[in-house]
């Protein structure tokens, strides 16, 4: 379906205005969100995002609209996946609190700046090249497995190449001044570490656009849905860093479910690729009849895979909630029964 131009315009015009409005009036003065601000404002960003796609499945259909909603919630949990690694690069800055809202937004629209241009390059990658399709679907399939490996958080880690390479060119100073970018330091103007923070957030979030990116094109083409998608699920961004900040630690399953969905999306990119082959070597480059699979499976399976992964995490933390508790109240007890059970 082809987008006219005004609705382009007014899109962009609509995400720029509510970055506008979220610097001016949340950001502009330096604060740390209560979890109610933080609760209402991500509320308000994820009710904006589903009344735009509810726009997109009246006007352009239920296919258009089912597409939006299948890469708006499949960014959006990877998104959370990303606060693992904000929360660390925010710690290891020793950024203060009331000072982390600009550097997450403005991280953030870096990273909106930078995924745009991946996915209009990805674009047009996708319309010359349909063997792209087959190196996406493996990007994904390596990414879930690693996301299965342990000893990084969620199979992520902050100190990437982006990171170590601001840190070596960025010369900044050893303190912060509020939010500034800039000091005089006996008469010579520095960076202060906040800009290297923005960087560093901005940075990382590209690095995850690695994956992201394929990930949304796996469940649609249209590049429309896939930018709005994207920036949506950037907008609320740094609200929900605030609002789950003290949650994530009872996500514990949540790599397995984003590992899942990764892996699902990666052989519905495959099996697109084979029913649209032109591999000289495969199939004397004839498409193969492959199932492809439907949009409205992937967003059930989005979804189941979402709810499953949130309700065993729930458990789990209960589970290990009760074997610490018991642990605690008779650290011995595991001991005694089996000396009573070889006593007798």
């Amino acid at each position: 379906m082809d987008i006219p131009h005004l609705v382009w315009v007014l899109t962009i015009l609509g995400i720029i205005a509510l970055l506008l409005f979220d610097f001016l009036f949340h950001v502009r003065a330096a604060h740390t969100p209560t979890l109610g601000e933080a609760a209402v404002w991500s509320a308000v960003y994820v009710g904006i995002a589903v009344l735009f796609g509810a726009g997109v499945w009246l006007f352009g259909g239920a296919a258009l609209g089912g597409e939006y909603f299948a890469s708006y919630m499949t960014e959006k949990a990877l998104s959370v996946d990303n606060l693992f690694v904000f929360l660390i690069i925010m710690a290891s800055f020793k950024v203060p609190g009331p000072d982390q809202q600009k550097a997450l937004l403005f991280g953030i629209v870096f990273s909106l700046i930078a995924r745009t241009a991946f996915i209009f390059l990805g674009a047009a990658l996708v319309n010359s090249y349909t063997f792209v399709f087959y190196i996406f679907g493996l990007i994904l399939l390596v990414t879930a497995g690693q996301l299965l490996k342990p000893g990084t958080v969620n199979g992520r880690s902050a100190n990437n190449v982006i990171v170590r390479l601001a840190k070596r060119i960025l010369r900044t100073s050893d303190t912060y001044d509020q939010d500034r970018l800039f000091i005089v330091v006996q008469g010579r103007r520095m960076m202060t570490p906040m800009l290297l923070v923005m960087v560093a957030i901005g940075g990382t979030d590209v690095l995850f656009a690695l994956d992201s990116i394929p990930a949304i094109f796996g469940l649609t083409q249209s590049v429309f849905i896939v930018f709005t998608a994207t920036a949506f699920s950037l907008l609320g961004l740094r609200q929900l860093y605030f609002l789950i900040d003290g949650l994530l630690d009872r996500l514990i399953y949540l790599s397995y479910g984003l590992a899942a969905i990764l892996g699902f999306i990666g052989i519905k990119l495959i099996l697109h690729a084979l029913h649209e082959n032109n591999l000289p070597f495969l199939n004397d480059a004839e498409p193969l009849e492959v199932a492809e699979i439907s949009t409205g499976l992937s967003l059930s399976v989005i979804v189941g895979v979402l709810i499953a992964t949130v309700l065993a995490s729930l458990v789990g933390v209960k589970i290990q909630a009760t074997h610490a508790e018991r642990h605690a109240a008779d650290p011995r007890g595991e001991t005694s029964k089996s000396d009573q059970a070889g006593r007798e």
